[in-house]
């Protein structure tokens, strides 16, 4: 793969953004429900609020029986264009590290740690770019009827509508808001994600567990990397949903929270621990499913290209 990967760059964006724009059609469902069940009971003690979403099951069958079947896709437009626009920097620039030797040590083993910090800045890059995206999917998302709704309710009627409301009402920095907020979040995450799946992988493959270059390895290691990827990540993505979705006033300033560490401190203040969690399930179920399709429609690809253009 590394000369394809290295002699092709932007055949290697492609691929990356088109696996994850894969994934992103079977776990957005997935995503609107985590969101609603991260904003809900938003900085209220456990049990002084309604619970309109008790666990995922029952969340997918209120969600249809209210907003109807088709909501369960809402913010599907700017969840494809996010996960191209992100994943295929982030995947893409991966690659094109992993494909220059910049991965592994001099004994031609892959480092754990430069992976690491591959992975996270790969992520930051992408994330950076895509937030505009990423916030309004959030508030689509969370677009609810009355009688379920959580959250904060902007109303917006679709992606563009969105992003000329808030440029046009807050500039270009208001399309940022909540950017650095959401970066530790793609940093946790990018990070473990592609620093385990490359070490699963790397493992797989010298213990000989499947045969070489069997689809079995990616898929096995993308499903270590999928568990890795939900502890890790989730207490940054609740307050990441709150950042990005929070009422803003006159100037786009946030009404509920300063920043990162201070949605981190209120949660964790007015929710206990579990608050920091909330949607764990949904997390798992959206993010499990995600990394695992993500990573393997991305390795068949990369394999698949380079087998029929060696």
């Amino acid at each position: 793969w590394a000369s394809f990967c290295y002699c092709c760059p932007t055949m290697d964006f492609l691929m990356s953004g088109l696996a994850a724009c894969g994934a992103c059609l079977f776990t957005n469902p997935l995503e609107v429900v985590k969101t609603r069940m991260q904003l809900q009971g938003e900085l209220q003690a456990p049990g002084t609020y309604q619970r309109h979403y008790r666990n995922v099951f029952h969340a997918f069958i209120t969600i249809g029986r209210v907003d109807g079947l088709a909501a369960l896709q809402k913010g599907l437009a700017p969840a494809l264009l996010y996960q191209f626009l992100m994943n295929g920097i982030r995947l893409g620039t991966y690659g094109l590290a992993e494909a220059g030797g910049y991965l592994h040590t001099a004994e031609g083993t892959l480092s754990p740690v430069r992976s690491a910090a591959a992975g996270a800045l790969a992520g930051v890059m992408g994330a950076y770019l895509g937030s505009p995206i990423y916030m309004v999917k959030t508030h689509l998302q969370a677009q609810a009827a009355s009688e379920i709704a959580v959250g904060h309710q902007y109303k917006h009627q679709g992606m563009f509508q969105a992003l000329t409301k808030i440029g046009q009402k807050h500039g270009l920095v208001g399309l940022w808001r909540g950017a650095l907020g959401g970066l530790p979040r793609v940093i946790v995450g990018s990070s473990t994600q592609l620093c385990t799946f490359s070490s699963t992988k790397d493992l797989m493959t010298q213990w000989e567990i499947f045969p070489p270059q069997s689809w079995k390895v990616a898929l096995a290691a993308a499903m270590v990397s999928g568990i890795a990827v939900v502890l890790a990540m989730t207490p940054f993505d609740v307050v990441s949903t709150r950042l990005y979705n929070q009422p803003t006033d006159a100037q786009g300033k946030g009404l509920m929270y300063r920043g990162l560490l201070d949605a981190l401190l209120q949660t964790a203040r007015t929710e206990g621990i579990f608050g920091m969690y909330k949607g764990l399930g949904a997390s798992y179920f959206r993010l499990g499913p995600h990394t695992i399709l993500s990573l393997f429609f991305w390795d068949q690809l990369r394999m698949l290209y380079y087998t029929y253009t060696k």
